[in-house]
């Protein structure tokens, strides 16, 4: 049965639009919020036409010549750009919303929905993985269980952005199987599935992998079908950080499109990229066999961030086997000595097995960003290669120790992916873009981590440098994949485009001066540009700065049971 609030969101849309209609002219002329004189990018891609937009309640009510018209609050776009607010394709603010559900370095951006959900998803968690929750999720205490209760536990909380998520594909296998590499009989497949199924009725979007890691890793392509055939039946979209990104991601890729066809549903390529130099000369290969797949009728996307570097852990430079069963058992391990001589020389290997980040870039492209240890913080933005040089040792043996000392697998960026790459990833017109980071505030404690610089630049990045400076898209382009895009490839509902009856999700930027400031050696900056960004009609950037609001709501997927 729908919740109150569900049901009073309904009553705001197009049918109480239709009412409002029919009162008198007087009593339309007014609204809680009206911009006026800006230039709409509508999210559809086609060209910007000036008008003014008058918002009543969450919804756009009326976009035309309101000049005459009042409202509670006025802003003035004139010179400026006025569009949907953008979609984060990948977000990582699981946690760090809960710390703080202002979400800065995201809303700073023009983001109002985060999606959530590479590989891993904040539910449907068993007994056991609430217990384990704390070990793998910096100390949090889960007080839900299944994905819709822990996105319902953020809206009531109070967060600034929306939020909508994937179901992890990793999650049911972990809930199923535990984290060792073993493959389900029929009934656990089915169990799995289920839960699968069960996420989608909460709203989930669809089921992601991400299949360098373990336990995702274990996983063989029929479990994934499998696990996308379930998500199809509700209209879902699959999703995957690919099995391998560097040396043998032709194989990876053709996974993708095999489950596409194979379950019947859309599937997105995750922060699509190579990064393996020696094959960064392939990757028109990679957009040739996407487009192929496309024009054989698979709905085939992709999102990406605008940087030549990516940021994980270092468990991306060690192999599966030395994982397998969670990171106790992985620091166990590595505190043998025999294991220690054979993972050492694993890791020096560029193995077709696995996508090793470490032999293919080297040491000095690997910079420490994140620690969870007080004792080791002092590390973050040094390279992998300066702490074994300070420690005289080898890079691999350094890498097992941080892992060891901190009881985390260590966040850090691997400089192993080319500008050239990036730059013809941009101009696909089936390509949508993401931060793959947490959304945080740059002050406190936040400053003694190195971050990425996409966790505060991604969405200007593209309107500033790729689209004025560089010209590689035009602005109408580059809103619709951030917005119109996105809301289309999830099939969400009344999103993503500024339309009347739509909620107002709204950016308000100025094309001439929007650009990211946040470098690799500098990442705590915000942007510049986005002046002005509304939530469900509620105002979260006023004049550059953030005014507290936490207006953000649970985004739901196609099954969602409670239309």
């Amino acid at each position: 049965m729908p919740s109150v609030k569900a049901i009073i969101h309904a009553l705001t849309g197009p049918l109480l639009l239709m009412a409002l209609a029919a009162c008198g002219p007087q009593q339309q002329q007014h609204y809680d919020t009206l911009i006026l004189g800006g230039t709409i990018y509508d999210g559809t891609g086609d060209p910007a036409y000036a008008a003014d937009l008058g918002i009543r309640g969450d919804r756009i009510h009326t976009l035309g010549d309101l000049g005459e018209a009042t409202a509670d609050i006025v802003i003035d776009a004139t010179g400026k750009a006025v569009s949907p607010g953008f979609i984060n394709m990948i977000g990582w603010g699981v946690t760090s919303l809960i710390e703080d559900g202002r979400g800065i370095s995201d809303v700073s951006q023009g983001i109002t929905l985060e999606v959530f959900g590479e590989g891993n998803s904040m539910g449907p968690l068993s007994a056991a993985m609430k217990q384990d929750f704390p070990k793998y999720w910096g100390g949090i205490e889960p007080s839900w269980t299944s994905l819709g209760e822990y996105l319902e536990f953020l809206e009531s909380r109070g967060v600034s952005p929306n939020v909508a998520s994937f179901i992890g594909a990793t999650t049911p296998r972990i809930h199923v199987l535990g984290r060792d590499d073993v493959d389900p009989t029929p009934a656990q497949l089915q169990t799995m599935q289920e839960l699968v199924r069960e996420a989608m009725r909460e709203g989930a979007v669809g089921v992601a992998s991400s299949l360098i890691y373990t336990p995702a890793s274990f996983a063989e392509t029929d479990e994934l079908i499998a696990l996308a055939s379930a998500a199809s039946e509700y209209g879902g979209i699959y999703a995957s950080h690919l099995r391998n990104e560097g040396k043998q991601i032709f194989p990876a890729l053709e996974e993708l499109i095999t489950i596409a066809r194979e379950a019947a549903i859309p599937a997105e390529v995750y922060h699509l990229k190579i990064a393996h130099p020696p094959s960064w000369p392939r990757f028109g290969e990679v957009l040739e066999r996407i487009e192929s797949a496309r024009a054989e009728g698979l709905r085939i996307t992709a999102d990406m961030y605008p940087y030549p570097a990516g940021s994980t852990g270092l468990d991306a430079i060690m192999p599966a086997w030395v994982k397998a069963g969670g990171i106790d058992k992985w620091i166990e391990r590595m505190q043998d000595p025999e294991t220690r001589q054979r993972l050492a020389r694993e890791m020096r290997e560029d193995s077709d097995q696995w996508d090793n980040r470490l032999a293919s870039a080297g040491a000095e492209a690997v910079m420490l960003v994140e620690f969870r240890n007080p004792d080791l913080k002092h590390l973050a933005g040094k390279t992998l290669a300066e702490v074994a040089d300070q420690r005289g040792l080898s890079p691999e043996e350094t890498a097992m120790d941080l892992v060891i000392a901190d009881g985390t697998r260590v966040g850090a960026m691997y400089f192993n992916q080319s500008e050239d790459v990036v730059r013809e990833a941009v101009q696909q017109p089936w390509v949508s873009f993401c931060t793959d980071a947490v959304a945080i505030a740059a002050e406190g404690s936040q400053l003694l981590n190195h971050r990425h610089p996409r966790t505060y630049g991604t969405f200007p990045r593209i309107l500033g440098h790729y689209v004025r400076e560089l010209g590689l898209l035009t602005l109408e382009q580059a809103v619709h994949r951030a917005s119109g895009l996105p809301a289309t490839n999830l099939s969400l509902r009344q999103r993503g485009f500024l339309k009347q009856g739509y909620f107002a999700d709204i950016v308000v930027f100025d094309p001439a001066t929007v650009i990211d400031r946040a470098t690799f050696q500098e990442p705590h900056q915000y942007s510049e540009g986005i002046e002005e960004v509304l939530i469900n009609g509620t105002a979260v950037i006023r004049n550059g700065t953030h005014t507290g609001a936490t207006p953000g709501r649970v985004v739901r997927g196609p099954g969602w049971t409670g239309w």
